[in-house]
This record gives C-alpha cells, structure tokens and sequence, in this order.
C-alpha cells in the first residue's frame, strides 16, 4: 500500500467513525464498536444504491433525511434466519434442555436479536409438542423495529415452507409442520396460539441493560458483527441475566471462551455452542 491509499484508507475510518457518531447521536442506534469490515462494507452498499459519492455526504443526508437513515438502517441491521435454522440444535435443546425445563414452575426465554421471528416461533412449537409452552413467558427483543413488526405478523412467504418444513423434521418434530400454518394467496400465517406467550420488544443490546432473570438466553450468530469490547459487554449483559444453571446459547461461529466470563459457564453442547451458567 503507498503513502496516498494509506492516507485514504485513515480517511475512510474517520468518516466511518464520524458517520456511526452521528447516527448514535441523532437516532440512538450504536453501531461504533460493530467489526468494521462488516459495517464498512454495508454503508459502501448503501452508498452505491443512493448514488453517493462519500461517507461524509451520507452522513449529511443521514443526519438531515430521516427516510435515509432508515433505509441504512435495513442494511445495518440484515436479519438472517429461518424456522429451526441449524435444526441439530433445536434437537439437542430438546433432548438435553427440556428436561432441565420441565424441573421449573415457570420458564422464562430470551431471543436477542430475533429479527423477523422465525426462530422464535421454531421455540414456541417445540415448547408446544413438549407441554411447557403454557408455562413459559419468552421474550422477543431486537433493535429493528421494522423486524419486530413483521415478527408480530406472524406473516411468512409460502416458497420457504419447504425449507422450513424439511428443517423441522430434522428437528425432530412431532406432527406434520402444516398443523402450525393457514396460507392465503401465496403466503403463511403462523396459527395464533404460537404467540400467546411471546413477548416483542424492542431492546438494544448495545445500550440497553438486563430486565429480566432468564432460564435461557439464545443470541445467534448477532455478535459476529461486534468487535472483541462489545462482545464482553454483551457477554456481562447476558450473565447478569441469565439465572444459576440457566442455559446460553450462541451461534456456530461464537463462544464464551475468551470473555471474562469464560470460567462462569460448563460446556453442555460445543458443537452446538450450548453453555450452562455454573457460577
């Protein structure tokens, strides 16, 4: 790399620096400790669909246009999931969790990051087939409100059924998936019942502290995206959250290993990422 690409690459992490200032201090999303390849290479898309030639003029139209901030919102913010995604995982949460499970009067669940739902709504069926879904109160939080409306809906294209049907056989599921679903015109809607004991809200992890005690806490793959500070922030956030012997559980590619909390937690399931707060 010569003087001049170096110059300019310093000069693209301050105006990405600047940019995720303005947006923390207009709008309160925080997005300053994400990975910056991933965020840089999400703000660059925007850049290109807008027809802007800088970080800094971005920011200004940020800054000054409410309606382009929120369509870089959609990119900051991309949800990635699908009804019993990695169904091995719900198979082990059936066959290890759910007897710990049924140990307890009352079952509190937390999906950080649930984006539009779909895992949310794989839990609640499984909870169902189990008899601990009337027992058991789980929070949905994410901090795209736009996610979280269509969560609510409960709304699914009905081209990845088969996918999603396939997923929760492999997750061993109990009754023929149709049993969950109506479809109308080409769409899904997920039966009423899975929601009567979800709870949608909106909280940032970034900036927003614990409410609730948990028995288990499910975060996936969301802290990818985070730099190695706010990964143990999030990590103190969820320990002080989740209850003595309650259960974390990551995506593929996180852990708990290398965080201050490391020594807190025994390893129920590692290829799985399946964590038992033991301290």
């Amino acid at each position: 790399m010569n003087e001049r690409e170096g110059t300019d690459c310093e000069l693209e992490r301050i105006e990405t620096a600047l940019l995720l200032e303005g947006i923390y201090q207009r709008y309160g999303y925080d997005f300053r400790n994400y990975s910056y390849p991933s965020i840089r290479r999400r703000i660059g898309h925007r850049m290109g669909i807008e027809g802007i030639k800088s970080i800094s003029s971005l920011l200004e139209r940020v800054l000054h246009e409410p309606e382009v901030f929120h369509r870089l919102l959609g990119d900051l913010v991309i949800p990635v999931t699908e009804m019993f995604r990695d169904p091995e995982m719900f198979r082990v949460f059936r066959r290890d969790i759910v007897p710990e499970l049924r140990k307890l009067p009352y079952i509190r669940i937390w999906h950080a990051g649930c984006s539009t739902g779909e895992e949310v709504y794989s839990m609640a069926i499984l909870l169902h087939e189990e008899g601990l879904l009337e027992r058991t109160r789980i929070y949905a939080t994410d901090i795209s409100e736009n996610a979280l409306q269509r969560a609510k809906d409960g709304i699914i294209p009905i081209d990845r059924m088969k996918q999603y049907t396939k997923n929760y056989q492999t997750a061993d599921g109990k009754h023929a998936f149709s049993n969950y679903y109506a479809s109308d015109h080409g769409m899904v809607m997920l039966k009423p019942f899975l929601q009567s004991n979800i709870v949608f809200a909106r909280h940032n992890l970034v900036t927003d502290s614990s409410f609730n005690e948990f028995h288990v806490i499910l975060c996936r793959n969301v802290m990818i995206y985070f730099n190695s500070d706010l990964r143990n922030q999030v990590h103190r956030l969820f320990y002080e959250s989740l209850a003595h012997d309650g259960f974390l559980i990551l995506g593929g590619k996180e852990s708990v290993f290398f965080t201050p909390m490391a020594d807190s937690y025994e390893t129920c399931n590692d290829a799985n990422r399946i964590y038992r707060k033991v301290l």
